[in-house]
């Protein structure tokens, strides 16, 4: 057995290794490639209007100061050495600080949240090491809980981030150096390639970033040492002092310019690929394997390959592509144009035209991290219940997270190639640009000091000190590129507040119709009081209600049952939930409770999913829950019994956490004829359950039950009935809603209820395509929602 399970380690350590560095491979076409192409446009939007280049050079080792400072406290310090460590167990961004935040106080936005999401293993993942919560730091954490004001102050401030990285996915495509109608038809092939999947278009540009970063390195090197050695004193901050002192207003304008230098690293965190394995049985390992595999890969998180990758590649790579520039212009004082100030004229003769198609295919592939963002940012919103339902296309099997969205995917292509038609201008997208990439800062500045004192228990001083010192920097840059604000700087804050007037619309709705059917649910006395038939004919099969409540009963159901003569023999209410983690372990999916006595065979199944896990298909999800209940009634883990009435009554439910039928191998299994074979139960310690049938069953379902421990009789014919039911077929039953303020409303909530809400309801995909139902097996129950 050891000599097995070595061969096991050593096994899944090479897998391992393999896929920390095909990740890292990955990140650097994904996640670097906007910030590798800044030198092409920077000095050009820096030397543009506002300050001019003397003989002096006074002002380009003052830009060039300037331009390393900026790399190296906002990259580098902030994000790759503070930020990144508040990674959400592997996930980046603005929306993982604000899923930090809800996990560590009560301002979640998800209305159906429970005790039981608090006891997941990666929930507080990383609070192993955090020390006790300073006494400011829990009067801090008490008043964002008993104020809802500042909740959605909270929620608001990061779907501005997250509509701000939207915004800068549209413009980076559009920025480049070459003529309208070639960059329309490359951004046309760009967005066509999107549905190949993020793992194959980053193998497919990595090698050019590569490529790319040695480039701009080297001919950087080269012009230091042929034009000016001593370029490298231009790094001291000193120069930084005479550059403001001499140029004053231009100088200050001339920094958003300046700014361009740092953008696409917040795309960095915002993007993070996660490291850990599909389990799914298509990867052919045991549960022991998986574990170990992740436990494998923990030391080498996403936040470990970029600091890596950025400290030992991107970052020396710029800061000598800005030095060699700078010792350029230092010794080239005539300049009659833009392009004599540019990056390809510091490029030796002999290389321009290869590295001018390098940096064609580097702008390409800096557009496709601007595009990936996109994609993550609108996933985690659509799962926190912040934007319309659309079609989410998980690209890999093994890797979470890379996903293609079909309809985000067309309309950038379509707001891009306006925005490349209706500027046609490379400086003015750079305005717009810059202020998108300071405005992300800016949030990810105010939650990150959150962050400090909620999640880190640190001490408020030290979120004052970070505040101050990376607020001001980011603040001078901010009012740099806000007075560029008719010269472009427009354009992210018009695209920014669409996107964000369509996720607040979203969330307010979801939520009003969610208190909507708290306040309409029924109690569990009413199930007690019509009986086990429920007062109506019970006819073969399974009933799955879907659901956000996660107690009570939803009121889609007594309006059904006064509308149809008959119902289901099982009736299982189910909810299918968003926490606020990135993933959900598969053992750790289900939560399964009966709903009344044995003998109405009603169950309540909660099945969790994290904002980055993959739903899947109605077949897979089908087996998995009927051997998940199948597992409760075995298990006999309940409370809820014919004897319990004084519990029912006060309307709660005893869960218990079940994971899927691959991470309970020694438990009930669930098996189709066609799936029978000598080698899927013929080695297991499992014996065949049989039911009997009056009619011929549309299909033959047989569950495998252990041998040991025995279970009592009323758990078999349970079990049995299930079977039964299984065998009839399952049926989907959704509430088809239409939702309108309720009488009195104010004339802001009817507009934005009856017109904003009902229009995206009706643009957006129907709740059978999100919770992936079979359209042949679903009945659809209306009903009117009078918030």
């Amino acid at each position: 057995m050891d000599l097995e399970t070595g061969f096991y380690e050593n096994r899944l350590k090479k897998e391992s290794w393999r896929t920390v560095l095909t990740l890292a491979y990955q990140s650097l076409g994904v996640v670097y490639g906007d910030l590798s192409t800044s030198p092409l446009y920077v000095y050009t939007s820096t030397f543009a209007d506002d300050i001019k280049h003397s003989e002096t050079n006074e002002e380009v080792y003052g830009v060039l100061s300037f331009i390393f400072w900026t790399l190296t406290l906002i990259p580098l310090l902030k994000y790759v050495f503070i930020v990144l460590k508040a990674d959400d167990n592997g996930e980046g961004g603005t929306f993982a600080l604000y899923s930090l935040l809800c996990r560590h106080a009560k301002v979640n936005s998800l209305p159906n949240s429970q005790l039981a999401d608090e006891e997941l293993s990666t929930y507080k993942k990383n609070d192993i090491n955090i020390p006790a919560q300073t006494n400011f730091g829990a009067k801090i954490k008490s008043i964002l809980e008993r104020h809802r004001v500042l909740q959605r102050l909270l929620l608001v401030l990061s779907l501005g981030g997250a509509s701000m990285v939207i915004g800068d996915g549209i413009l980076t495509p559009a920025i480049s150096d070459i003529e309208v109608p070639v960059a329309c038809v490359v951004l046309i092939a760009l967005f066509a390639l999107q549905h190949y999947g993020t793992h194959r278009v980053g193998f497919m540009f990595a090698p050019i970033v590569v490529t790319w970063l040695l480039c701009i390195s080297g001919i950087g090197l080269y012009n230091i040492i042929h034009w000016n050695p001593t370029v490298y004193r231009a790094l001291s901050p000193y120069y930084v002092y005479k550059f403001l002192k001499k140029t004053r207003k231009g100088g200050w304008m001339s920094l958003g310019g300046i700014l361009l230098c740092i953008t696409g690293n917040y795309i960095a965190v915002q993007k993070q690929c996660l490291l850990i394995l599909d389990t799914s049985p298509s990867c052919q390992l045991s549960v022991e394997e998986i574990s170990l595999q992740e436990e494998n890969i923990s030391d080498w998180s996403p936040c470990n390959l970029i600091h890596i990758a950025f400290t030992s590649l991107v970052y020396p790579s710029l800061v000598l592509a800005y030095m060699g520039q700078a010792a350029y212009l230092s010794r080239h004082h005539v300049m009659e144009n833009d392009y004599q100030i540019g990056f390809y004229v510091s490029v030796p003769d002999k290389l321009r035209w290869p590295v001018l198609v390098i940096a064609v295919l580097a702008a390409v592939v800096a557009s496709q991290a601007a595009i990936t963002g996109t994609f993550s940012i609108i996933k985690q919103c659509c799962a926190l219940g912040c934007f319309p339902r659309v079609k989410i296309v998980h690209t890999s099997s093994k890797i979470h997270g890379q996903v293609y969205i079909p309809e985000i995917n067309w309309t950038l292509m379509i707001l891009c190639l306006s925005v490349t038609i209706g500027f046609r201008d490379a400086k003015r997208l750079g305005n717009a640009a810059g202020l998108a990439v300071i405005t992300v800062m800016l949030v990810t500045t105010c939650l990150m000091s959150l962050v400090i004192v909620l999640c880190w228990h640190q001490n408020v001083l030290l979120a004052v000190c970070f505040v101050i010192f990376f607020g001001t920097i980011e603040a001078l840059y901010f009012s740099a590129s806000l007075i560029r604000f008719f010269e472009g700087a427009w354009v992210p804050i018009a695209i920014s507040l669409v996107f964000m007037i369509v996720m607040c619309i979203w969330h307010y709705g979801s939520l009003k119709k969610y208190e909507f059917d708290v306040q309409n649910k029924v109690s569990i006395d009413w199930l007690l009081s019509v009986g086990p038939s429920l007062g109506i004919v019970r006819v073969r099969g399974i009933g799955l209600i879907y659901t956000e409540l996660v107690s009570g009963i939803p009121a889609i159901f007594p309006h059904f049952v006064t509308n149809f003569p008959a119902f289901h023999q099982v009736l299982v209410f189910i909810c299918v939930k968003s926490v606020p983690i990135p993933h959900v372990r598969h053992e750790e999916r289900f939560l399964v409770g009966h709903i009344g006595p044995r003998e109405h065979h009603l169950y309540r199944c909660i099945v969790r999913y994290g904002y980055r896990d993959a739903r899947k298909d109605d077949l897979q999800f089908e087996n998995d829950l009927v051997c998940s209940i199948a597992e409760f009634i075995r298990t006999g883990k309940r409370r809820l019994n014919g004897n319990a009435a004084e519990d029912l009554s006060k309307d709660l439910e005893d869960m218990t956490v079940l994971g899927t039928p691959n991470t309970h191998i020694s438990g009930v299994q669930l098996y189709e004829d066609n799936e029978l074979n000598s080698e899927s139960v013929g080695t297991s310690k499992l014996r065949e359950m049989h039911t009997t049938h009056k009619t011929k069953p549309k299909k033959r379902v047989r569950f495998f039950i252990p041998e040991s421990p025995k279970i009592e009789r009323n758990a078999r014919e349970e079990l049995r009935e299930l079977m039964e039911a299984s065998e009839a077929g399952i049926a989907y039953i959704l509430g088809h809603s239409y939702v309108c303020a309720k009488q009195g409303s104010s004339f802001l909530k009817r507009i934005v209820i009856n017109f904003g809400y009902d229009f995206l309801t009706r643009s957006s995909r129907p709740p059978c395509y999100a919770l992936t139902v079979p359209h042949a097996s679903t009945i659809e129950v209306g009903m009117v929602y009078h918030v």
